[in-house]
């Protein structure tokens, strides 16, 4: 096994905390950190499985506040969690852009900043005095026109 030092076991913990799979975690350690470690050796810094019975407090404690912190911002779906998606989306286009896959790598940051939201909604109201003013709600009509139109 590795000697890790607090940073990287941090990393780890938090990570897990965060359900990212322990092969995914061992990734991102060599990616990161350049520092190889089994799958094996990931999983016993979580405290929910049977091989972490030594894990110190610190990391237990570590652990149960970011997966809290994690938790109260997802919904019972995590696909439907924007926060999720966004995650999801960044391991994506760490991976395109390792990889070359620059017109992907594109399409995934447009798809990023579609998620965040209201990126291309025009956020000022015509007002009588002709300042523009940012609304409070923004209602947008889509209308589906012919080709001959």
């Amino acid at each position: 096994m590795a000697a890790l030092n607090n940073e990287i076991k941090a990393f780890i913990v938090q990570s897990l905390a965060c359900f990212d799979s322990p092969s995914q975690v061992a990734t991102a350690v060599k990616d990161g950190f350049g520092v190889i470690v089994s799958r094996q050796h990931v999983e016993a810094h979580d405290p929910t499985r049977k091989s972490s019975k030594g894990l110190a407090k610190r990391w237990v404690t570590l652990f149960e506040d970011t997966r809290s912190g994690f938790r109260s911002e997802m919904v019972k779906e995590p696909i439907a969690n924007r926060s999720m998606r966004l995650r999801a989306l960044g391991r994506m286009l760490e991976e395109a852009e390792a990889r070359g896959h620059l017109v992907l790598a594109m399409k995934i940051m447009e798809q990023a900043a579609k998620e965040c939201g209201d990126i291309y909604t025009n956020r000022r109201v015509k007002t009588e005095g002709g300042n523009g003013e940012p609304a409070g709600r923004v209602e947008v009509e889509f209308v589906q026109t012919t080709p001959n139109e």
